[in-house]
């Protein structure tokens, strides 16, 4: 494939980022939930995000599902096409971040380095690492969607947690557990710990 970036020249807009911050009173951060599939990661992504917009703030969800209705469409779950999901998914939340959007994702997200370049992408400061813990065998028990099932049947190949491994955080920023808890319980550990880091 040619190579077209010699020829990419980006172009210095006069509204930055800061101009938004100082506009909203808030600051823009990426919130990454990860987590087996049926762990709650969307229903806690959810919830937090009607607590921010309900605040005045800016935000939007990019959801696995939805992702891959569109956008990613194109890609299957193969190693390769999970981590250029994940890269995309990390490009599209920085134009967000720009824009002084609070973004919440909630992927999988199995590989630790696809997660890490997406911390690298956007910066440190604005990316929060949120992993959903909840076991295998609950989340399994709970078959949201049906897709353990399938997995397990064989209709489904490189399912994360069945054929494909799941590398779980070791130091996430924030863990919470929803096999223990209810998903009230772990949004209040999620606010009391993020809305002070979006106060401007």
């Amino acid at each position: 494939m040619e190579d077209y970036s010699e020829n990419v020249i980006p172009h210095n807009h006069v509204l930055k980022q800061n101009d938004r911050v100082q506009r909203n009173k808030y600051v823009p951060k990426l919130l990454w939930f990860t987590g087996l599939s049926g762990s709650g990661k969307s229903s806690l992504a959810s919830s937090l995000e009607v607590h921010f917009f309900n605040l005045g703030y800016n935000t939007y969800i990019l959801d696995g599902d939805n992702i891959r209705g569109g956008l990613n469409a194109d890609l299957n779950f193969s190693d390769s096409d999970r981590t250029e999901n994940i890269r995309r998914i990390a490009e599209v939340s920085k134009l967000f971040l720009d824009a002084g959007v609070i973004v919440l994702t909630a992927f999988i997200s199995p590989f630790k380095k696809d997660r890490d370049f997406a911390r690298e992408l956007v910066g440190q400061a604005n990316f929060f690492e949120i992993h959903v813990d909840c076991p295998l065998e609950v989340c399994e028990k709970r078959d949201v969607k049906g897709l353990y099932k399938k997995a397990r049947e064989g209709k489904i190949k490189d399912f994360t947690g069945i054929d494909s491994p799941f590398e779980a955080p070791t130091n996430p920023d924030i863990r919470v557990n929803t096999a223990n808890n209810s998903i009230e319980v772990c949004l209040q550990e999620l606010i009391k710990v993020i809305k002070p880091k979006v106060r401007a």
